[in-house]
This record gives structure tokens, sequence and C-alpha cells, in this order.
């Protein structure tokens, strides 16, 4: 089936609110107009996506699973978009995204002195989506650690980062020198279950306060640094890997693989003869076309 975007955007705009009139008015649209549109909307999916009564609006599972995924759709959509838009006007552009703590400013300034008519942009990411934006088209080339989903994925390795533990000050281990992961056994972590931190903020916020603590990588210790928190050697904590990634197949135009050679070098310093084969990132998307 067909899926009709305007509806899709009426749905959101209703799923966010709560409230068809206040929905119809973000809209800029009459009420019954709206209601109408997404009556015709359940119609087409073949399922209810809403249930109404005289005071609410509430989403059915359809309705709730519908809205988790409309983000990703949108985004996608966008992306397309904007694409086209810059192939129209002959820009050339890459949007490079960076996982919390890592930093790419090096690596763009070397890429922008050999392609100086590339606009690059820059998407940080938030610690939970990992690799989706460069799944749903809202980046083209990202600095990651893992884990995450390889599938889809062409990736390279850059290195290795080591994790500390982040206490409260008042933590009764917080003025050990440095700590085992056996020392830590039965406390509270903000990373996991109900404690799950919308951002790195909230996260340290939850710390700080007494809720918990984390491990966390040294690069984002060492960007969130407050007099409130500390951080401490874990010695037996395995170290994680981080990796420049971009989606297979690879865009059709260099831009991409030219980044990814030159990043890899400047991020992980001397490559040897290690940098993978490139022009096979190349044969590998003609191939899957």
């Amino acid at each position: 089936m067909d899926l009709d975007l305007r509806k899709l955007r009426y749905f959101v705009a209703v799923a966010e609110h709560r409230h068809f009139g206040r929905a119809a008015q973000a809209l800029f649209i009459a009420q019954p107009v709206l209601s109408r549109q997404i009556r015709a909307f359940e119609q087409e999916l073949g399922c209810p996506l809403f249930t109404r009564s005289t005071r609410s609006v509430e989403l059915t599972p359809a309705g709730q699973r519908l809205f988790d995924e409309s983000s990703k759709i949108s985004a996608v959509v966008e992306g397309a978009l904007r694409r086209v838009h810059e192939a129209h006007r002959g820009e050339q552009r890459l949007v490079v995204g960076f996982s919390p703590g890592l930093h790419v400013s090096d690596a763009i300034r070397a890429f922008t002195a050999s392609h100086p008519d590339v606009q690059i942009d820059v998407f940080p990411l938030r610690w939970w989506e990992r690799d989706a934006p460069l799944r749903d088209g809202r980046a083209d080339v990202a600095y990651l650690r893992r884990p995450f989903e390889d599938a889809g994925l062409h990736t390279v390795p850059i290195g290795h980062e080591n994790k500390v533990v982040c206490l409260p000050v008042t933590h009764r281990l917080a003025g050990r020198r440095t700590l085992t992961t056996a020392d830590l056994h039965g406390e509270r972590l903000v990373d996991s279950g109900k404690r799950r931190a919308s951002s790195l903020e909230a996260k340290f916020e939850l710390i700080a306060s007494g809720q918990g603590i984390s491990l966390v990588p040294v690069s984002v210790a060492d960007t969130y640094s407050r007099p409130d928190l500390v951080y401490l050697t874990v010695t037996d904590a395995p170290p994680v890997e981080t990796c420049l990634a971009v989606p297979r197949p690879s865009p059709a135009d260099e831009l991409v693989p030219a980044f990814l050679k030159v990043a890899a070098e400047v991020l992980r310093g001397e490559c040897g003869g290690e940098l993978p084969p490139f022009g096979r990132m190349r044969e590998e998307a003609e191939s899957e076309q």
C-alpha cells in the first residue's frame, strides 16, 4: 500500500497533542477536516490508530507503533528531499555524525583542505541512538562506539577506548585510586531498566544525586567534568572499539569514500596498510544496484 505522508503528518500532530482541536490548530486546518483525514488514514491502513472519547484521545497499540516509527519515516523522507535539492543546485554536502565525547574536527579540517567546495555539517548523536541516524538518512558518515548492529553498514575500525566508572563524590568508593568490576558488584546502574536516562546530562544528574553509577568512555569523562562527580579507572573493564561507519551500499559519488580515507588516517594516526579497500566499496555498491 502507499503511505500518504500528508495524512502521516496529521496523525503525528494528533498523537502529540492527544486532542483533535489543538492538533488542527497547530496544523492550521479545520478540526472536521482533520477528523475526516484521520478516519481515511485508518481505513487505508486497515486498523484503528486512536481510541476516542468525549474527554480524551489515546493511541491504540497500532497507533503507538506507527507513532514510534513516524520519526524514522520523516527523517528518511527529509534526508532524501535534501539530497535531491542539493543535487539540483549542484551542491556537495556531507553530514558527519559523532558519538558523545568523540571529536571529528581534525578529520573535517583535513578533508576540507583537499575538498574545499564540499559543505560539511556535523550531527551530534544522542548516546542511545548509536547508528540510527546513518540508517534513516540524517547522517552520511558517523564516528561511533560499539556496540551497534553491523548489518547494512560498512565500518572502519579506528581504535579502542577505555572505560571509567562515574560515581558521586559522596560515594563510599570515591576515595579509591582504582577499582575492579568486583568492587562494583551490587551497585545500581543508571544505564539499565527503569534507570535509563534520556541524555548524558540527565544521566550525570542522576549519578550526582546518588541514584546510581555508570561506566563511561574516557572521552565522555573528559568532556563532562564536574566537581560533584568522580571518575575512577576500572582495571579489568574491557575497552570499547571506535569506528567510522557508513550505510551500505556506498553512495554513487566519491565523497564518502574520500572522507573515510582522510578521517581514518587522521583519527587512527598511522594507518600503515590496514585501511580498507575503498575501491571495493564502489564495486560492492555497483553489484548491489
